[in-house]
């Protein structure tokens, strides 16, 4: 029988720090080449940068089917492994692998065969469709990395071991930073890919990281076993991984559907305002990436002392949570208020460009304040099995109040009222998630007392 696991025995703060501050560092290095790949996409010219900022929202379901089934994985292991239900934890880990081949087939057949159809869809520029296109089929054709990269990572946070984790997502970045500008303008020999070149880029260091992964988690993740010989397909651990796994996919989906609505909306004024929007994406990414990063920490701690029914280290560790997010956040929001002009530049900005980038990066950011609880209390509902709650905080924040208000706004007010949508969508989800975490208090943490 595996010893005792350090999430049910190690004092709480020092436990979320351990296991919060790798995965904060390699979110961090994962927003640091995010921007490095449009930095250097930008100096090409604006219509790349808008390429990139279009085809966003497909990465980004990508990016979602690949995370809400890795924190279904997480938390049905991380709960069985704290029931003691050590068969259970493993037939979760390989299934998790079936389910992250299953996915990337569905995406590359996606991606070689509509990526043009999607980006004509959006704008009608010969250049950004050509850029946007060859980028898509690349990141699509190739993502077999990036889904089997984010099940073995979290297969590592689910057991504890968010070290690892760090290891890998950080080789992955640096490998697409140095990279990207070596396929991207030609360097060394290679050909100049321009757009492709960042694509190309961005697989090789999800596939080198997957491989990295995987052979951490043969050799030092004891507590499950990797094995797909004589695998047989088990509904009942699809569904308990899909159960928490759907509304996140569903959920993180929504938000391309909201990128998606509100490139609609701004490449009417001009794809100058589509770059800001894209460009603020990546910036964001520096605030929002630690706090999932502690949110990634915090998840299997919560499951695995629900499974053990330890009420207070459950309660302590939401707590917690909450005052680091918010204090990550704050920072953030001063960041883009007193420095947004600099920001902008590092994207080889136009003076057009920080003209309306300056005003939408301090109206945005007054959302941030709000934004640390939601994304806490969202991963908190998901990690209890209760992942139609953050959906139902995802929908309304980002369909039911932002999408349509942005719309209102840009009729009513122009281009300079659309950003206000965003500090207005997340105070609604700021009371329903407030509502929501008292409701699974209630229901399932304050009985474990009894």
């Amino acid at each position: 029988m595996p010893q005792e696991n350090k999430m049910g025995v190690m004092p709480v703060n020092r436990l979320l720090i351990t296991m919060s501050v790798p995965m904060m560092i390699s979110m961090l290095v994962q927003a640091l080449y995010n921007v490095v790949d449009s930095m250097f996409v930008a100096q090409l010219n604006e219509n790349a940068l808008t390429a990139v900022s279009l085809v966003f929202p497909i990465q980004n379901l990508m990016i979602s089917v690949g995370v809400g089934t890795g924190v279904g994985i997480n938390a049905l292991l991380s709960r069985s492994l704290g029931e003691r239900e050590y068969d259970r934890a493993n037939k979760a880990a390989n299934h998790g692998v079936i389910l992250a081949i299953l996915s990337y087939l569905a995406f590359a057949v996606l991606g070689l065969t509509m990526a043009e159809f999607f980006m004509k869809v959006q704008t009608q520029d010969p250049q950004i469709v050509a850029y946007g296109t060859s980028y898509l089929r690349i990141c699509c054709g190739l993502s077999f990395g990036m889904f089997l990269q984010i099940t073995f990572e979290r297969l590592l946070q689910s057991t504890g071991k968010t070290f690892y984790t760090m290891i890998t997502q950080s080789l992955g970045a640096v490998i697409n930073i140095v990279l990207d500008p070596i396929m991207i303008f030609g360097l060394f020999g290679f050909p100049k890919m321009e757009v492709a070149g960042a694509a190309v880029a961005t697989v090789a260091g999800q596939i080198i990281a997957s491989i990295v992964a995987l052979c951490i988690n043969l050799k030092k993740n004891h507590e499950i076993h990797l094995n797909l010989r004589g695998f047989k397909w088990s509904g009942n651990i699809v569904s308990g991984i899909y159960a928490v796994g759907v509304p996140s996919i569903v959920m993180s989906s929504i938000g391309s559907v909201m990128t998606f609505g509100m490139n609609k909306i701004l490449i009417a004024f001009s794809s100058t305002a589509t770059a800001v929007f894209g460009v603020y994406f990546k910036l964001q990414s520096f605030v929002f990436m630690p706090v999932f990063g502690l949110n990634n920490g915090m998840v299997p701690i919560v499951a695995f002392n629900y499974g053990a029914k330890e009420k207070k280290r459950i309660t302590r560790t939401i707590f917690l949570s909450v005052c680091y997010a918010t204090g990550i956040m704050l920072l953030g929001m001063l960041l883009f208020q007193f420095m947004p002009g600099q920001l902008l530049s590092i994207f080889n900005a136009s003076e057009t460009m920080k003209e309306i980038g300056i005003p939408a990066l301090r109206i945005i950011s007054i959302c941030f304040i709000f934004a640390g609880f939601n994304i806490v209390s969202s991963s908190v509902f998901q990690s209890m099995s209760h992942g139609m709650l953050s959906l139902w905080v995802s929908l309304v924040r980002q369909l039911c109040v932002l999408l349509p208000v942005a719309f209102v706004l840009a009729k009513v007010g122009g281009l300079h009222a659309v950003w206000w949508a965003f500090p207005i969508a997340e105070i609604f989800a700021l009371t329903m998630c407030g509502g929501f975490l008292r409701y699974v208090y209630k229901k399932q943490i304050l009985p474990l007392e009894k």
